[in-house]
């Protein structure tokens, strides 16, 4: 799900970070109207868990527009295999059943597009569309040590320096689907012994941090959304009930927002999270207001202020220390 280090044991999934979907974000693009930005990001702490993307893994961004919790509209971003410290992409584009499926299938939108993995975003343009790919600035913000030491706030931005593999994505509207509603998540598999296994997938933020047990991650990360109200809802009312006094009713409305994994993004209304989500949403706040009733409804950092004006938005990535 849209967390870092989303497999059991705070481990990213498969113990490779390549594979770990850390973010997702959807808003208006800047400076032109009838468009829209998708960002998954993935490799948490980026280049040290990985230097590139996993060749044999299919990244994908999904939407659902008429509300039936499948997808309806699939990207899939598949990488090839690094030579030389370089490595190319191919998106793809299904609609209907074939956006259903996992495997990357559909119209080829971008081919052999450059991984950037220097300071210097590559933008590849074609029919309307944007996409940009390689290391980048993490826009993730959050005081982690002060969540883990029972909410006693350092002040220290966990991913003030920490840098991400970003997948960026700018597309008309039209593309998304005839109404302005839409629900958007991510999802990564890996092709292994003959199948594709979807080792993480997921929308909003910081949901396996707070619900989901170690036992359950990997079903999770496995599952697709139209399941998730019915699987979950019971186990994450109680954790609702034992993290912030909720009664059932207040659970269930709460529950509502999150489940099934789905950001919902309204394109007639404000980009702010939970309708959308802008890289300088305070979800980290929001969350923590949620799961606790509304007790503590701040970790106090605030949003990262490298980024881009222009597409991709990520900001550049922070220098790397040396091994050892």
């Amino acid at each position: 799900m849209s967390h870092h280090l989303s497999g059991p044991n705070l481990r990213s999934p498969r113990g490779d970070a390549r594979l770990d979907l850390t973010d997702l974000f959807a808003f208006p693009a800047a400076g032109a109207s009838g468009r829209t930005v998708l960002i998954m990001n993935v490799n948490p702490y980026a280049p040290t868990g990985g230097t590139e993307f996993h060749p044999d893994a299919v990244y994908r961004i999904n939407i659902d527009n008429d509300g039936d919790h499948q997808a309806d509209v699939a990207y899939s971003f598949t990488f090839s295999a690094p030579a030389g410290g370089a490595q190319s992409m191919t998106v793809r584009r299904a609609t209907g059943e074939a956006a259903r499926k996992h495997e990357a299938s559909g119209e080829v939108l971008f081919a052999d597009v450059p991984v950037a993995f220097g300071n210097t975003p590559d933008v590849a343009e074609a029919d309307g569309r944007k996409v940009s790919v390689g290391l980048r600035s993490d826009p993730f913000f959050a005081d982690l040590e002060g969540i883990v030491n029972d909410f006693t706030w350092t002040g220290k931005d966990a991913m003030a320096e920490a840098n991400i593999f970003g997948i960026a994505l700018e597309v008309p509207d039209a593309d998304l689907g005839p109404e302005p509603e839409v629900g958007v998540w991510a999802r990564v598999g890996l092709h292994q012994d003959g199948q594709l296994i979807s080792v993480d997938r997921g929308a909003h933020p910081s949901l396996t941090a707070y619900f989901n047990a170690e036992e359950v991650k990997d079903a999770y990360n496995a599952g697709e959304p139209a399941d998730d109200w019915e699987k979950y809802r019971e186990p994450w009312t109680a954790v609702l009930q034992h993290t912030g006094d909720y009664t059932t009713d207040a659970a269930t409305e709460a529950l509502k927002i999150i489940l099934p994994d789905i950001l919902r993004y309204d394109r007639a209304r404000p980009a702010v999270y939970p309708n959308g989500r802008t890289l300088t949403d305070d979800v980290t706040s929001a969350r923590l207001a949620m799961v606790s009733g509304g007790k503590i409804t701040s970790d106090h950092i605030p949003p990262h202020t490298d980024l881009l004006p222009t597409f991709p938005h990520l900001g550049h990535p922070h220098p790397v220390p040396p091994a050892g």
